[in-house]
């Protein structure tokens, strides 16, 4: 029986992909198999020993101390592309409640009192305060061009506005989905200086922290607008007020309240709704619950932000064993041998690395014993050995 822990409310349509012959699922819980997360901080939590997985309902890591799962041979799994559609569909109002002036408009129209001919002499009074623009022609620059990153640009052409990207790791598959009509920046400097609108979607890493600071708000045209719908700390909050307040920047639409945003005439803020839908949710859980299932039963990995892709069907005569180890020389070589001297037989095998981890599945023809397991397990720079299917 494996047994799930989850830390936050995770949709049942993703728990109900765990047998309940086969899994216990709770919140609180000790000796969890594996951990299922949303947005609870796991840095200052200490983890028991048995834990195997954490799987992340949503695409964000910051949550979670990655790098020390991936020493202690944990994988950390994702759902990338879960929660895009929700993501853009939010991009795009952003953009339209920025051009429209509708957050301030819909103060306006909450504030007027009387009677409603006094009200409609004040809405015609009033609505020149709130002229806006249209989006067709304006340039939409997209920073990151991830799952999300190519819905918002696809969706921001089909409103008929111009598109730059700008992701020096964009990955083949996103480049074949992005519309051919989206041009390429060369920098971030580049993007700012050409666009009215600059989205991102980019993990909050050293690289991004205060990407758009006063030098590239300096650079970007006057009466652009920013969106950020990532991370917190991407913009440098008070430069981006700063350029608001001096009218160089026309708006700043974000996911993340603050003081210093909250109240400013300014200022969109919403309480990070990026992919608060019932169907985000949905998505997420149902794609990490299958990704730390698939890996409990079988060892494969999928959406790992730390360790590498690795898929090997099942045999079905065979028996599984799943190594993690630190990517160093001659370690299939030691794990052949003490197969060999336990007498097992090597149906098939396959290796995958990434970075200084590497994972290593491996059917042989009859049950490992205990002893057998152990002497892998003892093997310098193993991390875990599991038999999967062995009881």
């Amino acid at each position: 029986m494996y047994k799930i822990q989850t830390l936050n409310n995770i949709s049942v349509v993703g728990l109900d992909r765990f047998p309940r012959d086969r899994y216990e699922i709770a919140s609180e819980m000790t000796n969890p198999d594996a951990i299922l997360v949303r947005s609870a901080k796991m840095h200052d939590m200490k983890l028991a020993p048995s834990v195997q997985a954490i799987g992340r309902a949503g695409a964000g890591v910051n949550n979670i101390p990655v790098d020390a799962m991936t020493a202690a041979g944990i994988p950390v799994f994702n759902a990338p592309g879960a929660n895009a559609n929700a993501v853009k569909e939010l991009v795009v109002a952003g953009m339209l409640m920025a051009a429209r002036n509708i957050g301030q408009a819909w103060q306006f129209a909450t504030s007027l009192s009387g009677d409603d001919a006094t009200i409609n002499k004040a809405v015609e009074a009033g609505k020149k305060n709130f002229v806006g623009f249209e989006l067709p022609g304006r340039t939409l620059g997209v920073i990151g061009l991830g799952a999300i990153g190519v819905k918002v640009a696809n969706a921001a052409r089909a409103l008929g506005m111009k598109v730059i990207g700008y992701d020096p790791t964009i990955t083949v598959r996103a480049a074949w989905a992005l519309d051919s009509d989206v041009q390429q920046a060369l920098s971030v400097d580049d993007l700012a200086a050409r666009s009215d609108f600059i989205t991102f979607h980019v993990p909050l890493t050293d690289a991004t922290r205060n990407m758009i600071n006063a030098d590239r708000l300096r650079l970007m045209k006057k009466r652009s607008v920013l969106l950020n719908f990532a991370r917190n700390g991407i913009i440098d909050d008070e430069a981006a007020v700063a350029a608001l307040n001096s009218g160089h920047l026309y708006a700043y639409v974000c996911d993340f309240p603050s003081n210093l945003l909250k109240d400013h005439p300014r200022v969109i803020t919403l309480p990070h709704l990026g992919a608060s839908t019932a169907e985000a949710e949905e998505n997420c859980a149902l794609m990490v619950a299958d990704q730390v299932r698939d890996w409990l039963e079988n060892g494969n990995v999928s959406n790992s932000v730390n360790f590498p892709e690795i898929s090997l069907p099942r045999t079905d005569d065979g028996y599984r064993i799943a190594v993690v180890n630190s990517n160093v020389p001659n370690m299939l070589g030691q794990i052949s041998t003490d197969l060999a001297a336990a007498g097992l037989n090597i149906i098939d095998m396959l290796n995958k690395s990434r970075g200084g981890i590497a994972v290593t599945l491996i059917d042989v023809d009859s049950p490992p014993s205990e002893d057998s397991v152990q002497r892998i397990t003892g093997i310098s720079g193993v991390l875990s050995v599991r038999c999967l299917g062995c009881d």
